[in-house]
């Protein structure tokens, strides 16, 4: 057997014996009418995979071990499974850990939002982050934790609570997932990015929306996919949208364009998108309406008289600090100032992208507001510009650490998924979502209840602010305005903790200080 084959007699021999072995036995069997025909079913399916296996050259583990083999590739489907349930740490998880997709659980259900016993975390760990509290605790009023976007050029100002839901498109997620998040922005009076899939019917059930634009221009594109001034000037005057936004690029997948999966372009977002359906839909890298920071500038004001005079900006993930210093120098010296410009951490999420992009590529959000923050200040033009984080934030903490690098406000993208039941299956490019999320198909989106995952939003929503108001008051300040980085501390080596202020606004590199010099003297 083993020259035939050119395969190691065991188990391969064991497996072909049992194999023959079991059909033998059970064709006597039946002979003898001592069982009925349908028990030969078994060794014959048996001796069919056997078989199959042997002569199959595409998997080398069933090949050398038939049936057997098998196996390997059934534990490996229910890895992710196992080990969230059974061997998972409470801090162990990732992206996200247990602890952190149970608060958010708790707060969508309004259950108990309480831990006891002590922290888990290892406070002596380097990188381990906390916040300085004050013996002169302040009370802080969530009610007042709105931002007014929009400079002297804007001419519909938009009042923004301080956190919102970060840009996820519908065709990347379902028809009941998206029409939960808006009527839950629309309970909870805060706003709801539509990511660059377009304006769909399920983004229009009252909540505010943030229209991201993207190099796709999907709602906005002509046959060719160019930018279209007139597709746009429609969907922008309508009264539920509050905001534009220009994605130049993603955390997830800077400097790589979206995908859309062919079995997700159904007809339905063919049509919203203008594209043909049932195809995958790679969306460009880079824009086609302008080619440098100049032009970027003059497409912002374009799209601001187009909306008639709505809050306009971009969104990128920070990568050649070169690029950004550029995109604010002529700001500074066009002074056509955007409304806003969102920052998007390299540790963002997407529901589909290159190992490469997500692991190695991009600014993490941290390091890329304080230089957002420093760069806009340099040139004098921060007073003009709102910041908006987008990256991992979830917790009161998040969003304090956020706002004391410089964000004014924060997007919550998966925060908002766990609040809809999201489990963190990593399933999201596969379209077989388990809980009907991500995912186009009927009979798994259809087990959303839009009215009460709508209300788990909104409620997440205002009990991580409740949580945001509670904990800056524990540092001794009573507005957002007043959360300053020397609040803020990480162990950067055994025996030291640094200030973020020490960290990120105090040391400066060479070139740093060579740049201000020579553009800013």
């Amino acid at each position: 057997m083993k020259n035939v084959f050119n395969l190691p007699s065991t188990p391969f021999l064991l497996v072909w014996l049992f194999s023959i072995g079991l059909l033998s036995a059970t064709s006597l069997l039946v002979i003898s009418h001592l069982l009925a025909h349908a028990w030969l079913l078994l060794p014959i399916t048996v001796f069919a995979v056997v078989t199959y296996d042997t002569f199959q050259n595409k998997h080398a583990i069933r090949r050398n071990y038939p049936l057997i083999g098998r196996l390997r590739y059934v534990f490996e489907s229910v890895r992710p499974e196992f080990r969230q349930y059974f061997f998972e740490g409470e801090l162990d998880g990732k992206p996200f850990s247990r602890r952190q997709r149970s608060i958010v659980y708790q707060r969508a259900k309004n259950q108990k939002q309480t831990i006891s016993f002590g922290m888990q975390d290892d406070p002596n760990r380097i990188g381990y982050e906390w916040a300085a509290h004050s013996i002169y605790p302040k009370a802080a009023d969530p009610d007042n934790f709105r931002i007014t976007i929009g400079n002297e050029a804007c001419l519909q100002p938009y009042s923004a609570s301080v956190l919102n839901i970060g840009a996820m498109s519908y065709g990347a997620l379902s028809k009941t997932a998206i029409t939960a998040l808006n009527r839950g922005a629309h309970l909870g009076k805060f706003a709801h990015n539509t990511g660059e899939g377009g304006i769909s019917d399920y983004h229009l059930q009252g909540g505010d929306l943030i229209w991201q634009i993207g190099t796709g221009y999907f709602g906005c594109r002509d046959n060719n996919g160019y930018f279209s001034a007139k597709l746009f000037s429609e969907k922008a005057n309508i009264a539920q949208v509050k905001m534009i936004e220009v994605k130049l690029s993603q955390g997830a997948k800077p400097g790589h364009g979206g995908l859309l999966p062919s079995h997700k372009n159904t007809h339905e977002i063919a049509r919203i998108r203008n594209i043909e359906p049932y195809t995958t839909i790679h969306s460009p890298s880079a824009h086609t309406a302008f080619t440098n920071e100049y032009e970027l500038l003059l497409f912002l004001q374009r799209l601001r008289e187009l909306s008639n005079g709505k809050p306009v900006g971009f969104k990128l993930c920070i990568g050649q600090k070169e690029e950004f210093r550029e995109i604010v120098r002529q700001m500074a010296f066009t002074e056509i100032y955007p409304d806003f410009i969102t920052i998007d951490g390299a540790e963002g999420g997407t529901g589909a992208a290159p190992l490469e992009f997500i692991d190695y590529m991009g600014m993490a959000l941290a390091d890329a507001l304080a230089f957002a923050n420093i760069t806009l200040r340099k040139f004098g033009i921060r007073r003009h510009i709102r910041i908006i984080a987008s990256g991992k934030a979830i917790t009161a903490f998040d969003m304090a650490k956020n706002i004391a690098l410089g964000a004014d406000l924060i997007y919550s993208a998966r925060g908002m998924m766990f609040s809809l039941g999201c489990i963190q299956a990593l399933q999201c490019d596969s379209g077989k979502c388990p809980v009907g999320i991500a995912t186009q198909e009927k009979s798994l989106y259809r087990g959303i209840d839009v009215q009460d995952k709508s209300h788990r939003v909104a409620s997440f929503h205002k009990n991580t602010i409740k949580a945001l108001a509670e904990f800056i008051g524990a540092c001794g300040v009573e507005n957002l305005a007043q959360i300053a980085p020397e609040s803020f501390y990480r162990r950067t080596s055994h025996n030291k903790n640094e200030s973020f202020r020490d960290i990120y606004f105090k040391q400066k590199s060479q070139n740093d200080i060579l740049y201000t010099t020579n553009n800013l003297n």
